[in-house]
């Protein structure tokens, strides 16, 4: 399965790379709102982590181009922010899981199982 992490802090990067990438999961790895449409253009990885405070465009915009452009997408946001009503609102903006930081990796690892695989009714 192919993961693509978009968060601008390299510890949380490596973090997820290193649980994620032992558990046989391909990860592929961008800084910034930006950079997370070019590269979910090239990969069409299975899932996407999203961040949400990064430079340039925010994770919550970049998780809106991202279901534009493909209305089958898995996007996880995984963010550190507390704010009332943030959830529903990544949840309107098509993601299909969140995840507050800090997280255990079996939290994580449940939602992306519980994902549709591409091809699945949704």
């Amino acid at each position: 399965m192919r993961i693509l992490v978009v968060d601008d802090a390299p510890f949380i990067v490596r973090a997820l790379r290193d649980a994620l990438g032992a558990r046989g999961f391909e990860i592929h790895e961008v800084h910034s709102g930006e950079e997370a449409l070019s590269a979910y253009r090239d990969l069409r990885p299975d899932v996407v982590l999203m961040d949400i405070l990064m430079p340039g465009m925010n994770g919550i915009e970049a998780t809106r181009e991202i279901v534009n452009m493909d209305p089958s997408a898995n996007i996880i946001v995984i963010t550190a922010i507390g704010k009332p009503g943030l959830e529903r609102e990544c949840m309107d903006a098509g993601a299909r899981g969140f995840l507050m930081k800090p997280f255990r990796i079996r939290d994580l690892l449940a939602i992306i199982e519980s994902l549709p695989r591409r091809g699945d009714e949704r």
